[in-house]
């Protein structure tokens, strides 16, 4: 139990807190590891005095324009992405869920192909990205003709705006002129190079607006596990708990593909191994939370440092392992009994 004050007292599990204990020791090993790498890193006796403001030279650019707002995009998306994941994940009660499947990353793929064809000189990549992601969601709000109170008709219609956004995307690629297509292709991958202070601004403006709402579904998202009925009789609404989660996860989708684009996998990974390090019941927004930040910071690491590749998307890297574990889930799900 924790208390904070006299009056109030979380109940906390004890492997929870020893597993969000190790996730933020071995995010601030990778942030320092993004900040010290490399031909350009920051010496490590240097680190702290550039943190307290005192950079110059080559560790103020390497801080302030390179790696500073990259590692705090990378801190913030991979939050955002894995907080969205749990709650969709606790929603539909299906491991293999996440805001992917519904087709809101290719929705805002070809947000941002449409955005380089048709209005290359009027609107940035990044606003069409999120527009075609909302687009996305509402055809499939209302394709599924109960709006997002039915998982399984979420996924059916995901899986066809999907498609259809996908043929969208790949005309484009093909379309634009070759320049245009390898800088397109690098953001619908998912990509951190370039990230600058506003994008760092943007994601944890999202965040900073959504967290508290997803804090407020996690009791009526624990109560949900128990099933519809049960906790129709303990007062609380499924429906409308289902509904809001699904909205929320949505929108954090959305402000995290809109500042690194369509990074796929950490929605899907980060609830499913917060679910297995702390081996308890629950929506596990915490670390889910916490886990997205790390799986991304690592990829985002991996891509910089990599000495076989020139600065890959990290969303080929996150696909990846992704698609691996994705396997390993399908396995999993194949060989359970009926």
């Amino acid at each position: 139990m924790v208390r904070i004050g006299p009056w109030v007292a979380v109940p906390v599990r004890r492997s929870s807190l020893i597993a969000a204990a190790i996730s933020l020791l071995l995010l601030l090993g990778g942030a320092v590891a993004t900040l010290s790498m490399g031909r350009l890193g920051i010496d490590l006796a240097d680190l702290p005095s550039a943190l307290m403001g005192e950079a110059r030279g080559k560790n103020a650019f390497v801080l302030n324009r390179l790696r500073g707002p990259r590692l705090v995009v990378a801190i913030g998306t991979g939050a955002a992405f894995g907080l969205s994941g749990a709650l969709f994940q606790s929603v539909t009660r299906n491991p293999l869920g996440s805001p992917d499947v519904i087709g809101l990353g290719a929705g805002a793929g070809a947000g941002a192909a449409a955005a380089a064809l048709f209005l290359p000189d009027v609107m940035p990549i990044a606003v069409g990205s999120l527009l075609g992601g909302l687009i996305a969601m509402a055809v499939v709000y209302f394709s599924t003709g109960t709006g997002f109170r039915s998982p399984g008709r979420l996924v059916v219609a995901g899986i066809g705006v999907a498609a259809m956004a996908t043929a969208l995307t790949q005309y484009v690629v093909y379309a634009v002129e070759r320049d245009k297509a390898s800088a397109l292709t690098a953001y619908i991958n998912g990509s951190l190079s370039a990230r600058s202070w506003e994008d760092a601004t943007t994601i944890w403006i999202v965040l900073l607006v959504c967290v508290p709402f997803a804090a407020l579904l996690a009791r009526p998202l624990s109560i949900g596990e128990m099933g519809d009925d049960t906790s129709t009789g303990l007062g609380a609404r499924p429906a409308r708990t289902a509904t809001a989660a699904i909205a929320l996860s949505i929108v954090l989708s959305a402000g995290a593909v809109s500042v690194a684009g369509p990074i796929a996998f950490i929605s899907l990974t980060a609830p499913q191994i917060a679910k297995r390090v702390t081996r308890s019941g629950g929506p596990h927004l915490v670390m889910s939370t916490l886990l997205g930040a790390l799986l991304l910071v690592l990829a985002d690491l991996t891509a910089q440092q990599l000495p076989l590749f020139d600065d890959l998307p990290v969303g080929l890297y996150t696909m990846a392992v992704g698609g691996g574990y994705l396997g390993y889930l399908l396995i999993r799900e194949w060989h359970r009994p009926v």
